[in-house]
């Protein structure tokens, strides 16, 4: 059991929390949740002991390990794979280090510390150390051919990989994991949810990834004026139910046996839909035992993104013949036939996200391919939102000014609808006269997507659009799409965003294209499919 209690912490005059206590414990995942700037990474690092409260404190049940997935990739850079993952059993490790020191000046004085040591040693399973790291690493993809290699020798994406088994290493008591899924694929992330549904301790975990916190989440702790309130289910759960609450505090003419059956049948069928895991059944317990009224008005505010357009398309959308694109003599796809239909929404996937990136340039005709060629619909008119967009921001101006550069009426370029539009998407008063060149990643994407509501195209094509946004943008942008009445290219990790969106899945590969009606789970999921992109990848 982890207990928070009396917790408040203060920045000059601003207080980030005040007075708060809760609970983490069993073998339930704590999805920690909150707007930006609600302090959720604070509360982890005070947890974890890496910052002090300005009062209150933080206990850990006595006998107790606690486990943290790193931030820093290069912590370890001059330890091997394996070392890095044994090192996440810091007891284990630091006895380990003891015996080897005394072996390497071994004497008839220390051989009795060394045989009292070597039984702590096996107490805690201590021979089987080495496999069980091995073991884990193989799970995470790093092959033994790695398992001696020094940390500064991996690719940054392995060294992920790497962290997160050193994490989960040695089962521990109580695992505080920061956003985990940033920078692992879709074969990695699923083997993580399975993992963790399926744990039987505790899990803190911070994550922008919906789908993630759905799998894996049995409570949700909500970070919102300066307190953490703790609701049972997954995020859906807390996002479905937080909307209801706010709807039935607006009825305020609505009976009250009225409310209370809307309320059952929003609860049964979450109930009925609960995961599939050792912890389902207790989690629709939980669930069946929610009041809707322990769920609090929130402050978060949430972008209004909608997409309009001027007109509809025709049937031609885009057709592309033989596309092929390199990138410093490496060939990323090769040989794209593709034909883009009226209403399609397409998961564009590959897994270099350099290819996915390449392909959008050229066919939006910022590069040139290598061979082969692409023709839009004469009806079509098309908006990107490229993954890198900061030649966009290479100026002073301020926000008012910067927006007015993509109105298409006159109207749109007053003032006062201006502003009227960058307060829906956020920046109100002040905030819309900010500098262009000083916005956080997440006001850039904000901006981005309000120069593409703007053009009011039929066609939007979207590389990686959850990159730098907070969870309210991400589920206001990925609502957007589903409610889109045109066409949709989306590549995004962002498992949730790309299942509710896309209806069919395009692939590109340094083989040719892999191209199907289907939703991106199913794709993922389907054995016939990965038989053919192993062969498309490898041949």
């Amino acid at each position: 059991m982890l207990t928070v209690s009396n917790l408040s912490v203060q920045f000059g005059k601003r207080v980030l929390f005040d007075e708060v206590n809760a609970k983490f414990g069993g073998s339930n995942c704590y999805g920690i949740i909150g707007a930006n700037g609600a302090g959720k990474s604070t509360f982890l690092k005070i947890m974890t002991g890496k910052m002090e409260p300005t009062s209150g404190h933080v206990h850990l049940e006595a006998g107790k390990r606690m486990s943290v997935l790193e931030q820093d990739h290069n912590a370890h850079d001059k330890d091997t794979v394996l070392e890095t993952v044994l090192k996440g059993n810091k007891p284990l490790h630091k006895l380990k280090s003891e015996i080897d020191a005394l072996y390497a000046d071994y004497t008839d004085e220390n051989a009795e510390k060394i045989g009292e040591l070597q039984v702590l040693f096996e107490e805690m399973d201590g021979w089987n150390a080495d496999s069980a790291a091995a073991s884990l690493l193989s799970n995470l993809g790093i092959g033994e051919e790695y398992h001696y290699t020094l940390m500064e020798d991996m690719d940054n994406k392995l060294k992920v990989r790497v962290l997160l088994a050193q994490a989960l290493f040695g089962n521990p008591d109580v695992l505080i994991m920061d956003e985990p899924t940033n920078d692992l694929d879709y074969e990695t992330i699923n083997w993580l949810e399975n993992f963790l549904a399926n744990y039987e301790n505790t899990v803190i975990v911070v994550s922008h990834d919906r789908h993630f916190l759905d799998a894996v989440c049995t409570n949700i702790a909500d970070i919102d004026f300066g307190k953490v309130n703790q609701y049972s289910g997954n995020y859906t759960f807390w996002y479905e139910s937080s909307q209801l609450a706010a709807r039935q505090r607006q009825q305020a003419n609505k009976k009250a046996e009225e409310k209370k059956k809307e309320l059952q049948e929003f609860i049964a069928r979450f109930s009925a839909n609960v995961a599939k895991s050792k912890q389902a059944t207790s989690r629709k317990k939980m669930i069946e035992k929610l009041d809707i009224s322990e769920i609090k008005p929130s402050s978060r505010r949430y972008p209004a993104i909608i997409f309009d357009r001027d007109r509809e398309a025709g049937d031609q959308i885009l057709n592309v013949e033989k596309l092929t694109g390199s990138v410093d003599g490496e060939v990323l796809f090769k040989d794209i036939n593709l034909n883009v239909a009226k209403g399609d929404k397409i998961i564009l996937y590959s897994k270099d996200s350099r290819a996915t990136s390449l392909f959008y340039d050229i066919i939006n005709g910022k590069t040139k391919a290598d061979s082969g060629e692409f023709q839009w619909g004469v009806t079509t008119t098309q908006s990107y939102l490229p993954v890198d967009n900061s030649e966009y921001f290479d100026t002073d101006m301020n926000l008012v000014d910067w927006l007015r550069q993509y109105a298409q009426t006159e109207e749109e370029r007053e003032e006062v609808f201006l502003r009227g539009f960058l307060g829906k998407m956020i920046f109100s008063g002040e905030e819309a006269l900010k500098s262009a060149r000083v916005l956080s990643g997440g006001e850039k994407v904000r901006c981005m997507l309000s120069r593409m509501m703007m053009k009011r195209a039929n066609v939007l094509m979207v590389d990686e659009p959850t990159n730098h946004l907070d969870l309210e943008s991400i589920q206001a942008f990925n609502n957007s799409l589903k409610n889109f009445k045109g066409t949709v290219l989306l590549t995004t990790h962002d498992h949730e965003f790309a299942q509710t969106v896309g209806n069919r899945v395009v692939e590109l590969t340094p083989n040719g294209v892999i191209d199907r009606y289907s939703t991106f789970e199913d794709y993922m999921d389907d054995k016939k499919i990965k038989e053919l992109r192993q062969k498309m990848y490898n041949s």
